[in-house]
């Protein structure tokens, strides 16, 4: 069965296109939106108004790609299966997962995600240069569920790492 390609929220990144080649992970950006009264960026993106508290008014918001690449701000590691409302099979074993703040500097922003399959905390350091890249956060019978990574610029996935989750029995 064919499952299709979903992002996990819509309109925040590129389509990945199956994360390689042509509209893959050269061409993933991370999308937000600019204010043309102000120039403040947005990110997750903002349709409705500008949060500028000290934006003039008056003008419109534009979709805009974010930055690829970026500084860690900061970072952690999650070693616990987090308690309800957090979805999860209880059955499925538990791994860890790392957590990047990385701070794009022409947006003025930081932005949080989950660090690509295979980066460890140990693998980080504050001030490190990372690239955002297409990731995969769960799938189901019907749907991969696609999202963003951080990734050292250093770094490369092998392709074990970036194999789509298996289907549930």
């Amino acid at each position: 069965m064919t499952r299709t390609r979903r992002p996990v929220v819509a309109g925040w990144f590129t389509d990945d296109g199956g994360g390689a080649g042509p509209g893959g992970a050269a061409e993933f950006r991370l999308l937000g939106t600019r204010c043309t009264a102000c120039a403040s960026v947005f990110f997750p993106r903002e349709d409705g108004w500008c949060r500028n508290p000290g934006c003039p008014g008056g003008g419109t918001l534009v979709e805009t790609p974010l930055s690829r690449r970026g500084r860690v701000w900061s970072y952690t590691d999650g070693r616990y299966r987090p308690p309800a409302p957090y979805v999860s099979d209880p059955d499925a074993p538990w791994e860890p997962y790392t957590l990047v703040a990385v701070e794009l500097a022409a947006e003025a922003m930081v932005v949080l995600g989950q660090a690509a399959p295979g980066v460890r905390t140990a693998d980080l350091a504050v001030g490190m240069e990372v690239e955002v890249v297409p990731g995969v956060l769960d799938g189901d019978d019907q749907h991969i569920w696609t999202t963003w990574n951080w990734r050292p610029v250093h770094a490369r996935v092998e392709p074990s790492q970036t194999t789509e989750p298996k289907e549930r029995s």
